[in-house]
């Protein structure tokens, strides 16, 4: 009786999913061409925290120096207390792209109590950013890579649909078997969780932006009273989201030439990745863990132990399954990487689970949200 009803749950959450969540699988490029000439340049002041990231800094800051943008640009890095040599990089490429003058490069002063680091680190960017006179911010990471027209593409959707947020999900590095076993689900699981037809949805809660790429209205932000109103966040893009959208409008999109150049090495360094802030998006509830856990059981490992185990259950769970693999399809083609991993994807669900009470375990020893020696999320902070 407890697999019929096990099988049941579970085709019925996968029916739902496919047909009431916004479409979140369905990976297609939203794009819109800029039209040179028609609308006023925007000024756009790009803001890059930056923490001993002198191995891809420098690709990051060509990128932004190079953009086929009709607006004033100026690229605001932030360094935020690199032990390596993260500003040399940055001005060196700067320099060769005969751009130096487009690029400020300050040291963040010392961090008050109460914020994380990188939200610091963007803030005192944003600050010396001021005298700019930016109509729009572009934040971003060091180790994001933007195609040439990506900085017109964001200036021209937000000034179209009059937008105060848009924001891109950059494609993550899936070079390694590693990578492509685990970095495509990591896509999966954010897109399911913030469809993004509901983000754009005015009407709708859901808020969500991807941190390596997002243009934000100045407007928007100062609104909001800047980046003081997300100090404490350890997920703060989509914590700016959710400030933006209480009285405006966001958008978010899967890119096609936005790419993070950061590669992980193996399990270890991709499941450091999912946890230094996945007990944070459970807001440290042991119970939002516990029912998180249950959830992902049901959804992503009944149905391959109902299909395996013979009897009539065995129709639901690979009824599930199938829908599951056939779900996953198109986030594995937006990756670049084999559709064999699509029946994998209760064993990659696994080991998020795992990440995830990980996370909460070093949230309760003092050592959440680990990065680069700097531990920004546990109870001690609390």
């Amino acid at each position: 009786m407890i697999a019929e009803v096990l099988g049941i749950v579970s085709l019925t959450i996968w029916l739902y999913l496919l047909a009431c969540r916004g479409g979140f699988w369905r990976i297609h490029f939203d794009q819109i061409e800029p039209r040179k000439g028609t609308t006023p340049a925007q000024a756009v002041a790009a803001v890059v925290p930056a923490r001993n990231e002198a191995g891809v800094v420098g690709r990051a800051v060509t990128s932004l120096l190079t953009q086929d943008f009709e607006g004033r640009l100026h690229v605001f890095l932030t360094d935020d207390d690199s032990s390596d040599a993260t500003t040399e990089a940055a001005q060196l490429a700067a320099e060769e792209a005969g751009q130096a003058a487009h690029l400020t490069i300050l040291r963040a002063g010392p961090r008050p109590p109460g914020w994380t680091g990188k939200v610091w680190a963007q803030a005192e960017g944003l600050r010396a950013a001021a005298s700019f006179g930016a109509d729009y911010f572009l934040l971003t990471d060091a180790d994001i890579v933007h195609g040439p027209g990506v900085l017109a593409e964001l200036v021209s959707r937000a000034e179209a649909g009059g937008y105060d947020l848009v924001s891109l999900m950059a494609r993550l590095s899936c070079g390694t078997w590693q990578e492509r076993a685990l970095i495509p689900a990591f896509v999966f699981f954010f897109f399911m969780l913030y469809p993004p037809e509901w983000v754009a949805r005015r009407r709708s809660r859901t808020a969500a932006a991807a941190g390596g790429c997002m243009l934000v209205r100045r407007e928007a932000l100062a609104r909001i009273g800047g980046m003081v109103a997300i100090r404490g966040e350890w997920i703060d893009d989509c914590a700016l989201a959710r400030a933006i959208k209480q009285d405006g409008a966001i958008w978010l999109g899967p890119a096609d030439e936005v790419r993070s150049v950061r590669a992980y090495s193996g399990w270890r360094e991709i499941g450091g990745m999912i946890s230094r802030s996945a007990f944070s998006q459970l807001h440290h509830s042991a119970l939002l863990l516990l029912l998180t856990l249950a959830g992902m059981s049901l959804t992503f490992v009944v149905p391959p132990v109902l299909a395996l185990a013979g009897g009539w259950p065995a129709l639901c769970g690979a009824g599930a399954w199938l829908l599951m693999s056939l779900a996953y399809l198109s986030t594995l083609r937006y990756c670049r990487c084999s559709p064999i991993w699509a029946l994998l994807l209760p064993a990659v669900a696994v080991f998020y689970m795992s990440a995830t009470v990980h996370s909460a375990v070093q949230y309760w020893r003092g050592r959440g949200g680990l990065w680069k020696g700097r531990v920004q999320d546990s109870v001690d902070s609390e």
